[in-house]
């Protein structure tokens, strides 16, 4: 008898928790009539939509990105002074510079900060960034900013290294061969004034003229001995 009555007990039991799942998937399909609003995730109500259909057709529908959001790093050249200083403060090492010499003055920023340096490599690895946003912050000229951009996905990970450098790999050997020529001018004139004093004479270069002497000399008046006492 225990056991018949086991049997029908169980149909009971499929029966109400068939029942409580199908109410529970006629109401969501029947609030699924209506989406989720998009919105920022600081704004009053974002917690509070708890109905409506929560998954977007994406690409075709985005949810928009916080402004003050950290994404994909951009940099813009014509605003870099290449003073390395990302690539210090970087915990991950995904900024990777190589400057070169200029001769001369490149240029200026648009805030008015003069250009000494070249860029012939400036790769950013965002494969490797983990978006702490330091290099943003030391940045002097504000050159280096993340952008609203997040969806940068690919199939081969070596396309997410990201090359801002304005000089094609021929410029960049032409401007290391520039400042080498200008350094071995520069030390060559240093061996031509070597050698002319040398030819002059040390002595008749190193000779100094003699110091003048004081027009004034200050003279003390000798002290008097003490008076004999009148005692004595």
């Amino acid at each position: 008898m225990s056991t018949f009555k086991a049997y029908w007990n169980e149909i009971v039991n499929g029966i109400q928790s068939t029942r409580k799942g199908m109410a529970l998937t006629w109401k969501h399909a029947w609030a699924a009539r209506k989406s989720r609003v998009n919105q920022q995730i600081q704004d009053p109500g974002y917690f509070d939509s708890n109905e409506g259909v929560f998954t977007l057709q994406y690409p075709h529908q985005q949810i928009p990105t916080p402004v003050n959001g950290r994404y994909q790093l951009h940099n813009e050249m014509d605003d870099c002074i290449v003073c390395d200083k990302c690539v210090k403060v970087c915990p991950v090492d995904c900024i990777d510079i190589e400057p070169i010499k200029a001769t001369g003055l490149v240029g200026h920023t648009s805030d008015g900060s003069p250009i000494r340096l070249y860029a012939a490599k400036f790769d950013i690895d965002m494969a490797k960034c983990c978006f702490c946003g330091l290099c943003t912050t030391v940045c002097p000229t504000e050159c280096l900013t993340m952008t609203s951009e997040y969806d940068f996905s690919v199939f081969d990970i070596k396309e997410h290294n990201f090359a801002f450098a304005n000089l094609s790999p021929e410029v960049a050997e032409e401007k290391k061969k520039l400042y080498e020529q200008f350094v071995a001018e520069k030390e060559a004139l240093k061996q031509v004034a070597k050698t002319a004093e040398a030819e002059v004479g040390v002595d008749e270069v190193s000779e100094k003229p003699a110091a003048p002497k004081p027009a004034f000399k200050p003279s003390f008046k000798p002290k008097m001995p003490p008076k004999p006492s009148q005692d004595a």
